[in-house]
């Protein structure tokens, strides 16, 4: 007799799914004044993750990074991972904040890497930071004469390079459908500008930049969207913040529910799949 319930039962054989996942991790904050925007979170999905029973698997969503505020040199901070089992996403890296320091400008290495800022007070170019392959790309350089500063990249572009008169937009996120509908997630912050204007976010959740007539935008919760990057050290005008992450899991509805969740996951059943969606930390057991 075959009484496990921890367990998927067929024909006297314990069965388990495999499970298809997304995975995308808290994006970067921007940076404060002629600013690089944010990095997307890292974005990870694959159709086959085989799971064993009974054994509880953690669920991780990601916060996305505080943006650059008060004060010159405070670059974006770095959105925190996501995990799923043994499986993590990178943190989007913050943006590169305006001068005094050689490494402030540069946007910070990431799922997606942040924007570069405007310039140095010695002058020197503000540089994307690097993304991670296979999760993001990197952040597009700030402009050195225009006051502009670089987009954040994002899961399917690399952000923009500030141009004339115009901050760099974030790179454009990737669109996913474990949710049950097309969803774009991960795209990078906008730059902020000074005497350019601002850089629009990249579609998939990127907040754009700010400068001297508008402010920067928040990337969009639960998409791993980055910062926009901010016009000035002032409070007001600094880097946004990253958007969260997000986990769904996803597995065919011949196979039975899970024997139990922590964190209170959305879940659905439709289309032929069982949908567990967590947007905060949690845990799945099968």
């Amino acid at each position: 007799m075959f009484a496990a319930k921890n367990c998927f039962l067929t024909g006297g054989v314990n069965v388990t799914p495999n499970v298809e996942y997304l995975i995308v991790a808290g994006a970067g904050g921007g940076g404060c004044g002629e600013a690089g925007g944010g990095g997307a979170g890292g974005f990870r999905t694959a159709a086959s993750f085989a799971v064993t029973p009974g054994t509880p698997l953690t669920v991780t969503v990601g916060a996305g990074g505080a943006g650059g505020i008060n004060l010159n040199d405070n670059r974006g901070t770095n959105g925190s991972n996501s995990v799923f089992s043994s499986i993590t996403s990178t943190g989007g890296g913050g943006g590169g904040s305006y001068r005094v320091t050689s490494t402030s400008a540069d946007g910070i290495a990431g799922g997606s890497g942040g924007g570069g800022a405007a310039n140095n007070e010695d002058g020197t170019q503000g540089l994307g930071g690097a993304g991670t392959s296979g999760q993001g790309n990197a952040g597009g350089n700030g402009q050195i004469t225009d006051y502009g500063g670089g987009g954040g990249g994002g899961a399917g572009a690399v952000g923009g390079n500030s141009g004339t008169s115009v901050a760099g937009v974030g790179g454009a996120g990737t669109a996913n459908s474990l949710s049950g509908s097309s969803v774009t997630y991960a795209g990078g912050g906008g730059g902020g500008g000074y005497t350019a204007t601002f850089g629009a976010g990249g579609t998939g959740g990127g907040g754009r930049g700010a400068d001297v007539s508008t402010n920067s935008v928040a990337g969009t919760a639960n998409t791993g969207g980055g910062g926009g990057g901010g016009y000035s050290g002032l409070a007001t005008k600094g880097g946004a913040t990253g958007g969260s992450g997000i986990v769904i899991l996803r597995y065919a509805d011949t196979f039975p529910a899970a024997t139990s969740t922590t964190g209170s996951p959305t879940i659905t059943v439709a289309g032929g799949y069982r949908v567990y969606n967590w947007t905060g930390s949690g845990s799945i057991t099968f």
